[in-house]
């Protein structure tokens, strides 16, 4: 199929860089030839992926508050870090001094950004293609990145920069009991026994769709409560919490798109994503881990 009558589906993604959508930035730079082709963006690429607008999908990081950092990232981002004190009480009393709040050991501390990336084979001819290059690339490669950052913002990078809400120091943890609703009402009552509010839930989606098919879920959104399903989470885990008073994501809006001729498996052509993202942890104590072996 010649270029003149390849079909590209119909651009759905967010414009970024006059009118343009990220795919559609690197395809116009197509011309500049050479073995490798980069094009910066001034957003942050897993907000461009046009099918979130028609889809009630929830990543982690739609669970989070986000801000772009100011001043210089390299020297760390300054935030306000509250964990528990280990004299805390573990469940609140019915005033203010025997909650655990007033016993949290507020300090400044420094956050960093690192870079997330995800690196896609591209088939052979595609960049003859440029209209479908450029839907290939918002559609196909941007949601790759999508997963890789789930990863990262549950199980940490690979540099530390950024840690994992699964693991970070302070998170709580609880065992499920019963079906999977009573279980998850349970861990959202534990999370205001610190004082927050839960306003959200992680699940893998096998627990994801038992809820959406047992009712659960439609309530959960009835309460404010937004559930992110994602494979980066275990089956029998669910990861409740205050999110947007846990942690803060921190956004420069700072992608790339980099085009790598021959440098894939067989020789073939490959695309990598990649934005700058750093996480904020104010109250780790706000998160509960349930484990919903006993309640499955």
């Amino acid at each position: 199929m010649s270029s003149s009558t390849a079909v590209a589906p119909p651009a759905e993604s967010t414009p970024t860089v006059a009118g343009r959508s990220p795919g559609q930035a690197l395809a116009a730079a197509l011309d500049t030839g050479g073995a490798e082709i980069a094009v910066d963006l001034p957003v942050s690429l897993p907000t461009t992926f046009p099918f979130f607008a028609a889809r009630p999908r929830y990543t982690v990081r739609h669970l989070l508050g986000a801000v772009a950092p100011d001043g210089d990232p390299a020297d760390g981002v300054p935030y306000v870090h509250e964990p528990a004190a280990a004299h805390a009480p573990a469940a609140s009393g019915t005033s203010y001094a025997a909650s655990p709040e007033a016993a949290f050991e507020p300090s400044v501390e420094r956050a960093r950004l690192t870079w997330v990336s995800a690196t896609v084979t591209l088939p052979d001819g595609l960049t003859g293609h440029p209209g479908l290059l450029a839907a290939h690339i918002d559609r196909r490669v941007v949601v790759r990145l999508c997963t890789v950052e789930n990863q990262v913002l549950l199980h940490g990078s690979d540099d530390g920069a950024v840690p994992g809400l699964l693991d970070v120091p302070g998170r709580r943890a609880a065992e499920g009991l019963g079906p999977p609703e009573e279980a998850l009402a349970r861990g959202a009552a534990l999370v205001e026994e610190t004082g927050g509010s839960c306003d959200g839930i992680v699940v893998h989606p096998d627990v994801y769709w038992r809820l959406a098919a047992g009712g659960t879920l439609a309530r959960l959104n009835e309460v404010g409560v937004r559930v992110s399903r994602t494979r980066m989470i275990a089956r029998d885990r669910a990861l409740l919490g205050d999110f947007r008073a846990v942690a803060t994501l921190l956004d420069p809006a700072r992608s790339r798109l980099v085009l790598r001729r021959g440098a894939g498996p067989g020789g073939r052509d490959v695309v990598e994503a990649a934005h700058q993202v750093g996480l904020a942890v104010h109250l780790p104590q706000h998160l509960v881990l349930m484990d919903l072996g006993t309640s499955a």
